[in-house]
């Protein structure tokens, strides 16, 4: 029978601790941004903070501190304040996608009608000098934290067109990797579901040949300090779809 490899449910794991970086708003913090595809969750483990939403519903603060747990679903758009030294385990669904490109960030409307001029927007340099890295990493932050600033003031104030144009307009940009997230999809979450059911099946019929098979797997971090959307990453690699 058929064991999967990677972290349970097949879910990504990393650790964060966000920037600090102010904004023009007085607040530090990382970038704003949603997920087309996958549900994240927070596990405070230091510091304080908060993490603001906003959905069709409107927006929404709330705060942060060690032992907290939030999650969320696809299309909160989600922006994480930083009031002192906040670190977070995050857990994100369908691992693969997320790295994937399962992400838009809140840029405003002109940066997002062209996927050639976003993807110069968001992307990072892949090497040479570390303070490159950052220079390009706040400018992008401080780039969609203007959009989204501008979707939670059109929001409040009664009008959900804006944060309507987003939606579609983050919906166009990944539409083009829909069958590659699919894929990944079917050898990751999906995998890990069918083998559940295939282990149910062996225990209805009272069969646990399935235990024999049972391994033990053990990581460090793939890689310490990335510049992530909303800090600091040390990621995990955790046997991914590939």
């Amino acid at each position: 029978m058929p064991t999967f490899e990677g972290l349970p449910g097949a879910v990504a794991v990393s650790h964060l601790r966000v920037y600090d970086w102010p904004t023009a708003d007085g607040l530090r913090g990382g970038t704003p941004h949603l997920h087309l595809t996958c549900s994240e969750g927070y596990v405070v483990v230091g510091g304080t903070g908060s993490v603001q939403t906003l959905t069709a519903s409107g927006f929404r603060q709330t705060p942060l501190a060690p032992g907290a747990l939030v999650w969320f679903t696809p299309g909160t758009v989600h922006r994480l304040v930083n009031e002192d030294g906040l670190r977070i385990v995050v857990l994100m669904e369908n691992g693969g996608l997320p790295e994937a490109g399962d992400a838009v960030l809140t840029l405003p409307p002109d940066h997002l009608v062209d996927p050639d001029a976003y993807r110069a927007a968001v992307t990072l340099p892949a090497d040479g000098p570390e303070a490159d890295q950052e220079r390009a990493a706040r400018a992008r932050r401080d780039l969609a934290v203007e959009g989204f600033l501008a979707l939670c003031r059109a929001t409040e104030a009664g009008d959900p067109e804006p944060l309507a144009a987003f939606h579609r307009a983050a919906a166009a940009l990944v539409r083009p990797r829909a069958e590659d997230w699919r894929g990944r999809w079917r050898r990751g979450a999906a995998a890990a579901a069918e083998v559940t059911g295939e282990q149910l099946d062996a225990v209805a019929r009272g069969d646990g040949g399935h235990l024999a098979d049972a391994r033990v797997y053990a990581e460090q971090p793939a890689a310490y300090g990335k510049f992530g959307m909303c800090g600091r990453l040390d990621v995990y690699r955790g046997r991914p779809a590939a």
